[in-house]
């Protein structure tokens, strides 16, 4: 008996958790299907099924662009993360050198700052650069707070994997390259992807420095782009497109974890079980 309550609590407890996590979403979804005063109505179930908010975003402002920008910006940031952070991962989880652990300490101290704290430095690095307003000063400023994470979670799982596959690879001739392209890499798989979605997440989802370093509607990202939605007047917004442009950029989100969940929680698992 005292089993069977307790399998009952633990579903119960789950449903909540699941309804406290996906009912914003679900209300954002029927608010999006929504029109005029209708909008302002408190309804759990959708009385019509209106798509003009989601055409009038195609239609009013140039959203596929934005969409397209964030593509471009959360593929290349998560490319070169994760490249960099595999490389760096090798030399600070095997190679032994002077002051390994204050630099893998450092590089974990740049992702504390908060970003309005190197906001300033930063643009002067994008201006003299000459990329502000373009995708590239995104991408730059965003591995500013991937790149740190990335190092430091493949470093746990580099510094983790048997020491005896890395000496069997050396004594058959396999250099630094190898090892890390051939060897590590395949076995990083779990990792790569934990990490990777959470980068790409982060990247898809910034609002600060996307904000701040494009000023031109054709280099805006999403999140900037829902913000700047405006209606008749500036006391007047359209919420209507404000959820139907929600449930879109968050959509493809959900692909990517469905899609990798089974990577996402076996990387997750495993650096907690390392750590």
């Amino acid at each position: 008996m005292n089993r069977v309550l307790g399998r009952a609590g633990l579903f119960l407890a789950c449903a909540i958790l699941l309804i406290f996590l996906l009912f914003p979403f679900y209300y954002a979804v029927v608010t999006s299907l929504k029109s005029g005063s209708e909008i302002f109505r408190v309804d759990y179930w959708p009385a019509s099924f209106d798509f003009a908010n989601y055409q009038a975003i195609w239609r009013e402002q140039p959203f596929a662009r934005n969409i397209f920008n964030s593509v471009v910006v959360a593929l290349a940031v998560v490319t070169v993360s994760l490249a960099l952070g595999v490389t760096a991962a090798f030399a600070l989880g095997r190679v032994r050198f002077a002051g390994r652990g204050p630099l893998l300490y450092a590089i974990l101290g740049v992702s504390m700052f908060p970003q309005v704290a190197v906001l300033s430095g930063l643009f002067e690095v994008i201006r003299v650069l000459r990329l502000y307003d373009t995708l590239g000063g995104l991408i730059v400023s965003y591995m500013i707070f991937t790149l740190p994470f990335t190092v430091w979670v493949l470093t746990t799982f580099v510094r983790d994997l048997p020491v005896e596959i890395e000496e069997a690879a050396i004594m058959d001739g396999a250099g630094p390259w190898t090892l890390v392209t051939q060897i590590f890499l395949p076995l990083l798989g779990p990792a790569l992807a934990a990490t990777g979605l959470l980068a790409f997440i982060a990247a898809w989802n910034e609002f600060l420095f996307a904000l701040t370093f494009t000023l031109s509607n054709d280099q805006r990202t999403v999140p900037v782009a829902i913000a700047l939605i405006t209606g008749a007047s500036e006391y007047e917004l359209p919420w209507g497109n404000i959820m139907a442009a929600s449930v879109i950029v968050t959509l493809p989100l959900i692909v990517l974890v469905l899609i990798f969940q089974r990577r996402l929680v076996a990387g997750l698992t495993a650096g907690a079980v390392k750590g």
